[in-house]
């Protein structure tokens, strides 16, 4: 009783009141009189007929007031049944009632008559020819419980009243329209219209009708309408609108369907059952109607607004949008593929000149820096960090520069201005190559080796090959040329050999060193710039790693212009290099020949070099803590020392607030190969790290299956009780939940891969937007949406939910939009936080709240309106959502005994009331996860580009 009062009063809660009748059950009002519906009579049509014929319309005897059609007198004459016995039960019962209201129409009914055209006949079947009664009983036990006594529902059906034997008396005035009444212990309660209906016939169902305009009027009083306050249905019935449909199937079962009783009583409606059919017909009528073609079936409702219908639209055309994309990248990969290249000719060397570099990181404000500089040491005077003050240089192809100076001196800062890196300091000075029409390209080696440890050394540098040379290149040269490099730098033993890390060993640091060197040489650099290539390395490695750049140097048909800088090399490895650069807080002391000129340098400056000495260690000494006279001016040729005069504390010069833009810089640069192209390499390896790498694609698998089997043992068999509905709502939710943490890995994995992106993408190997997409495709679909799927289908048909292909599928599709959701959710933390901590602290807050606002803890509608807001940010809650609907939309009843009241009620009610979800919520939660998506993933694609990049 609880629950019905309950539900009552939320449907209760917007009433649409309809205006009384001048005329009940829909009477035409004729001045004082009305014309009454067939069956009905009195002065106002309130008055049901109990006897006689519907042939008789008004001279029909009707029961007294209020019409109780149980009193004496009340009875069915033979050939006619139903309540207010309107419906026919044979052709005679027919004939004769035709004939006694229309007596020139002829006589009694004989054998051979009934088969003619002009002969009256009884059509007992659900399907209606002209127009037809059907009195049902009314079957729901929570209905029953409340209300025991017998409810009966007579309909009549008018398809076209001019093919009804009496228009007016046998069928209702107008076409395609219904009238429907019900009764309690022969009390009329309330009386219902519909219009503008269409009949469709199938084997299945020989009837449905489906009408508009729906609308009921309650009978002020009556038992179901205020006689009982306590189950008073009148703001109910009277609420009941729209559209109604009337399925009859051919067992004499038919059921009222409307989205108000689909919501009380399940999918269908409301029950009734058994259906007696009586029409009173024509035999003509029945032929030509059988001659010709039956009436159109029905166009059934798929539950798409125009907004869904719209947004699916919208999203066919983002689809298409993409297959022209993929379409055109085609195109273009076949187009470079065809375009001839000459990278792998040899082209005339490049020098390298830098002339009077400045950079400084600016402190507070920014604008135009004015500087004095200090009368004793010619220093800049600023609040501004000088990291390199008036530095000059040069390099010619065949010749390897060695930059020394001790830590802090600004030599990293350096080289990261001559490859062209972006700064996030102010830079003054140029960067030019005398004598060249073209920009050479550059090669940069960072200090780090950062290589992808389950490729093997030919396959790192196969995959820098196939993104850093042009398309153009067949793939046979670009085996032969790694096999080039490899043997170069003498890794050739190497080629099948795993490069590993930490966790799982693989070659040797000074191995790793060359291999970078290497990624670097199979892309023709004209320049190669390393920072401290020898940095970790012992002596030897060290040693062979010097050999191999002077090789590079050196190489008789393409000499290369190779600077390094140096930390602290011995003295076999000093000698290697045909010119030094010597920095010291910034600025030059030395700059010129290598071996001992330096020391000689510096001595006929006042500096004696210790005999047997290391040179370079005793430039470094000099360095660490130089007098003043020692450092030069801004030349290339290591011009002479600054005179007290240059530094009299004067204004010399102001710096922009801005860097110039150095051409041919890598973050700018166009890419070598296509997008497509990028994306299939990319995919590529992805591929060989997933096969090599298996351990995490096992873990998600076993994982997977056993909290399939733990989520199915706890909802085991739910049932359909008012419990086992809270236990499938609960499982749903938990599986949602349980998506929500999984896909926390997929942050974990991009925060591990960020370092390799980083320098790939500084060296311009591919497009942030081609790596994202590979990385995503490799990530969600085997580590997230194969492991999602054996979780969900173990656990869905472990607890029973719906047991049909299509709402299973239907299931299915919201794990994977959830998932894909979520995984690029995760993605869009790893990149937004370069922190792996804070981004792995918010994602689980971020789960923690879609749980809050899912609607499982919380019924969305109580949560104070400064709040409530947040639902429609919850993925979650949309899951939840779509994934109840689903499971109701089988049509769930809920069956269940409550304080000794039997409960059979729609799920679909229920998750409303206690949960606040609409049943037919389902396609447009598909729609809101699609915009989450295709939200998330530009979100990802923008963070990427903007935040994921090299700061130096």
């Amino acid at each position: 009783m609880i629950l019905f009062q309950l539900v009552l009063g939320l449907l209760s809660s917007s009433t649409a009141l309809v205006l009384a009748q001048s005329c009940q059950n829909y009477g035409l009002s004729q001045g004082s009189s009305c014309l009454c519906p067939p069956g009905f009579g009195g002065s106002d049509c309130s008055l049901p007929a109990c006897s006689g014929t519907i042939f008789q319309g008004s001279n029909r005897r009707t029961a007294p007031a209020p019409g109780n059609l149980t009193s004496a007198g009340c009875m069915c004459q033979d050939g006619w049944s139903g309540v207010g016995c309107n419906v026919c039960t044979s052709h005679s019962a027919c004939q004769s009632g035709y004939v006694s209201q229309n007596p020139t129409s002829g006589t009694g009914v004989t054998g051979t008559d009934v088969g003619q055209n002009n002969t009256m006949v009884c059509n007992s079947t659900p399907r209606v020819w002209a127009a037809g009664e059907m009195s049902c009983s009314v079957i729901n036990p929570t209905l029953q419980a409340i209300y025991p006594g017998a409810s009966t529902l007579n309909i009549i059906r008018t398809l076209d009243p001019t093919r009804s034997p009496m228009p007016n008396l046998t069928s209702l005035p107008t076409s395609n329209t219904i009238a429907a009444q019900l009764f309690y212990n022969g009390v009329e309660q309330f009386f219902c219209t519909a219009d503008s209906c269409m009949q469709s016939i199938t084997n299945a169902n020989p009837s449905t009708w489906e009408c508009q305009n729906l609308k009921c009027t309650c009978i002020s009083n009556a038992t179901f309408c205020g006689g009982v306050p306590s189950t008073d249905l009148t703001s109910v019935i009277n609420k009941l609108d729209g559209t109604v449909t009337v399925t009859c199937d051919g067992n004499s079962t038919c059921s009222f369907g409307q989205s108000l009783l689909k919501s009380l009583f399940g999918p269908n409606g409301l029950s009734l059952s058994p259906c007696s059919f009586g029409e009173c017909v024509r035999q003509s009528v029945i032929d030509a109607a059988s001659n010709t073609t039956a009436s159109s079936p029905t166009k059934q409702s798929n539950g798409l607004n125009s907004g869904v219908i719209a947004g699916l639209a919208v999203v066919g055309g983002l689809l298409g949008v993409a297959l022209l994309f993929l379409l055109l990248g085609w195109l273009s990969q076949r187009k470079a593929r065809k375009t001839p290249s000459n990278t792998l000719e040899k082209r005339g060397g490049y020098p390298l000149e830098w002339n009077h570099i400045t950079y400084v990181i600016p402190h507070g404000n920014t604008g135009l820096r004015l500087f004095r500089r200090n009368p004793k040491d010619g220093q800049i005077i600023t609040d501004d960090k000088v990291i390199l003050d008036d530095v000059s240089g040069r390099v010619d192809p065949g010749q390897m520069m060695a930059i020394l100076g001790p830590s802090g001196a600004g030599k990293t800062t350096l080289i990261e201005i001559l490859s062209k890196k972006s700064k996030s300091g102010i830079i003054t000075g140029g960067v030019s190559h005398p004598g060249t029409g073209s920009s050479p390209r550059i090669g940069f080696v960072p200090q780090q080796d950062t290589l992808p440890p389950t490729l093997t050394v030919s396959e790192a540098l196969l995959f820098a090959a196939r993104l850093r040379l042009p398309e153009s290149v067949s793939e046979a040269d670009k085996v032969a040329l790694v096999d080039d490099v490899m043997e170069k730098l003498g890794i050739g033993n190497l080629r099948n050999t795993r490069i590993g890390d930490v966790g799982k060993r693989g070659i040797s640091g000074g191995e790793m060193r060359r291999v970078s060197i290497g990624l670097e040489l199979v892309a023709h650099p004209d320049i190669l710039i390393l920072d401290e290539p020898t940095s970790g390395l012992d002596s030897v490695s060290a040693s062979k790693v010097a050999s191999v750049l002077h090789s590079v140097a050196h190489d008789p048909e393409h000499p290369t212009a190779v600077i390094a800088s140096i930390h602290q090399p011995n003295s076999q490895l000093y000698q290697k290099f045909d010119k030094v650069l010597v920095l010291s807080h910034g600025r030059i002391i030395y700059n010129g020949p290598g071996g001992f000129a330096p020391s000689q340098e510096l001595a006929s400056r006042g500096i004696p070099y210790p005999h047997g000495y290391n040179v370079a260690d005793h430039l470094l000494d000099v360095a660490s803590d130089p007098p003043a006279h020692l450092f030069q001016s801004g030349t290339s040729s290591g011009a002479q020392a600054r005179g007290s005069e240059e530094g009299n504390g004067s204004l010399e010069k102001g710096y922009p607030p801005s860097s110039p833009k150095l051409p041919n810089a890598p973050g700018r640069a166009l890419y070598a190969t296509t997008f497509l192209t990028q994306l299939e390499v990319l995919s590529g390896r992805e591929w060989k790290i997933l096969r090599r790498d298996k351990s995490l694609f096992l873990a998600h698998l076993l994982v997977s299956a056993v909290l399939g089997v733990f989520c199915g043992g706890l909802y085991f068999n739910t049932g359909i009780t008012i419990a086992g509905f809270q236990s499938r709502v609960g499982g749903l939710f938990f599986l949602g939940a349980l998506i929500a943490f999984s896909t926390l890995s997929a942050l974990y994995n991009l925060v591990q891969l960020r370092p390799l992106f980083l320098r790939e993408r500084a060296s311009g190997y591919y497009s942030p937007t081609a790596w994202l997409l590979s990385r995503f495709a490799f990530d969600v679909i085997p580590l997230r949406i194969i492991p999602n799927i054996i979780i969900g289908t173990i656990m869905y048909w472990m607890a029973g939910l719906a047991k049909d292909p299509a709402h299973f599928f239907k299931f299915l599709f919201i794990i994977v939009l959830y998932t894909l959701a979520m995984t690029l959710w995760n993605f869009l933390l790893a990149v937004a936080f370069e922190n792996g901590g804070i981004a792995t602290l918010v994602s689980a807050l971020s789960a923690l709240y879609q749980m809050t606002f899912a609607g499982f803890f919380v019924h969305l509608n109580s949560i104070p309106p400064v709040l409530r807001w947040l639902q429609w940010l919850c993925p979650l809650k949309y899951t939840l959502e779509a994934l109840c609907v689903n499971e109701v939309g089988s049509g769930l009843m809920v069956v269940d005994t409550l304080e000794g009241v039997p409960v059979n009620l729609s799920a679909s009610l229920l998750l409303k009331v206690l949960f606040g979800f609409s049943a037919n919520a389902y396609y447009r939660d598909v729609l809101v996860f699609c915009a989450f998506i295709a939200g998330f993933a530009a979100m990802v694609i923008f963070a990427v580009w903007v935040k994921v990049k090299e700061r130096r």
